[in-house]
């Protein structure tokens, strides 16, 4: 069944295949899905460490700046799928790196330019927040070397990558805390640990450059369109977090930081499918096919992270602390925000790969709901946790069925040639 011309929900819905991945994107969902669990599991474990030796109030002070941080990582998220579909399309590696490269200084000037703003407004040291944001240049260098190679279908070595990335930036900040280092001294810590790791990956990493009859130099541009996108995206995974320290107390801003590492687990865990299934986006040929996939296999594994976050919210007194038993009951809408917000994030991938990032417009909408209605309204953690559930499955559904109406809109005609993938 295809809905070419869908006029309702429940048309793209059912027209969800069957069977959404064969044999070779699941074992490409595979291996990145155990790079990227390797990474998870790393960020919860310093996550747990850090609740426990820091404390609620240092704990939500750790969880801002890790927010902020991965707000200005942006580009590093852009970039990536921008050199992905580049490289689908044949760009060269020269090429490609070079807008690495570029993409870098921008950021690292906007790093040192944001942190005295960035501490005024979360409170903090302005060392400490220099600390936070100055691991997003070397995110964006590595961010390069994943999305080539992503675009050239190595996700064995992607894998490799992603957990190094992890272990790399959470090892150094775990063994400061060990030693009674504060969040500050952590975040150094985690950025001089992944700059670490951008240099082995660049030495080890082999990928010949692609020749082109006509070299084209690849503008920020086409980054810039694709990180308000991901900005969307991010901005609506951290608002919580950062209004969090406003309207709530303390003690409960650190419960709910708490809280939101099941959000984070909800929203990362499923990464791979839309890592995996982003190349087939780029494809004209493919793109219908692969947006409707990846929606399927998000939307199954949302379910039964939910489920679980329901089963294991008594369990967190016993792991964390009573200090943090009123988030117990809550866990399962902390999961519940974090799979609508990954649906949220397949379904924008599918418009940085067809160029078509006007959605992110419901994205931003939806943005703007959420923060008006959490400063005016929200004055406990679960009121907060509920706006966020309420908005990021709204706005997930919305621009779900704008990505597939696009995605079938863009279907070549079944005589079309479409064996290049610039076809």
């Amino acid at each position: 069944m295809h809905c070419h011309d869908a006029h309702d929900t429940w048309c793209i819905i059912t027209a969800m295949p069957r069977q959404p991945l064969d044999r070779a994107a699941a074992a490409g969902v595979g291996m990145v899905l155990v790079g990227s669990m390797t990474a998870n599991v790393a960020s919860y474990l310093l996550a747990w460490l850090a609740s426990r030796w820091l404390g609620p109030v240092g704990y939500g002070e750790f969880a801002s700046l890790l927010a902020a941080q991965l707000v200005l990582a942006v580009p590093a998220l852009a970039l990536q799928t921008v050199v992905a579909r580049e490289a689908v399309r044949g760009k060269s590696t020269d090429a490609l790196r070079s807008l690495g490269y570029r993409c870098t200084a921008i950021v690292a000037v906007l790093a040192v330019a944001l942190a005295p703003a960035m501490a005024w407004l979360l409170d903090t040291g302005i060392v400490a927040s220099f600390s936070a944001l100055v691991t997003a240049p070397m995110l964006v260098l590595l961010a390069t070397e994943q999305g080539l190679l992503q675009g050239h279908g190595r996700f064995g070595t992607l894998s490799a990558v992603l957990a190094g990335a992890g272990v790399m930036k959470v090892l150094p900040a775990v063994i400061v805390l060990a030693f009674g280092g504060g969040a500050g001294a952590a975040l150094v810590a985690g950025a001089a640990g992944t700059a670490l790791l951008v240099a082995i990956v660049r030495v080890v990493d082999r990928t010949v450059s692609v020749s082109e009859d006509r070299p084209v130099r690849i503008g920020v541009v086409s980054v810039l369109a694709a990180s308000q996108v991901q900005l969307a995206l991010i901005a609506l995974s951290s608002l919580d977090l950062l209004i969090v320290r406003v309207v709530l107390s303390e003690y409960d801003a650190g419960v709910y930081a708490l809280g939101a590492v099941a959000t984070k687990v909800a929203f990362w865990l499923p990464q791979a499918v839309g890592v995996v299934l982003y190349p087939k986006m780029a494809n004209p040929a493919h793109s219908a096919q692969a947006v409707r996939s990846a929606l399927a296999v998000l939307v199954g594994i949302g379910a039964v992270l939910v489920l679980g976050a329901a089963v294991a919210g008594p369990l967190v007194p016993m792991l964390v602390g009573d200090a943090y038993a009123a988030v117990a009951p809550m866990l399962w809408a902390f999961a519940l925000h974090g799979a609508a917000l990954a649906v949220l994030q397949g379904a924008l991938l599918s418009a940085i790969a067809s160029e078509r990032t006007r959605v992110a417009l419901l994205a931003w909408a939806g943005l703007v709901v959420e923060a008006t209605v959490m400063l005016v309204w929200a004055k406990t953690p679960g009121e907060l946790i509920g706006v966020a559930v309420v908005v990021a499955s709204t706005t997930a559904l919305a621009v779900s069925v704008a990505a597939v109406r696009s995605a079938d809109r863009a279907r070549p005609a079944p005589h079309s040639d479409v064996s290049s993938p610039d076809a």
